[in-house]
């Protein structure tokens, strides 16, 4: 059992990875949004990220959204390592 619990420890890590991908993407000026790594980026992020939106209010004209998502999964991932025996 503890093996999948470090497996998805590990899907979630990748995960965090991708969407702190896609927050460091938001900051390049004239970045095509047809590229097909920024389209396969928010192709993987968007299901999470999405809904995080709805419930969170931007701050002015700034997304927290995704450093939400982002302190979630990272809490979970700890819980799951933690649960593998891992930490």
């Amino acid at each position: 059992m503890s093996v999948l619990f470090t497996l998805l420890a590990l899907l979630l890590q990748v995960y965090i990875f991708a969407i702190f991908a896609r927050i460091l993407l938001t900051w390049i000026p004239n970045l095509d949004p047809y590229h097909p790594a920024v389209q396969m980026l928010a192709r993987i992020t968007d299901p999470v990220l999405e809904p995080a939106r709805q419930v969170i209010p931007p701050i002015g004209m700034i997304d927290i959204s995704p450093i939400v998502v982002l302190l979630v999964l990272s809490f979970i991932q700890r819980f799951l390592e933690q649960l593998a025996g891992g930490g």
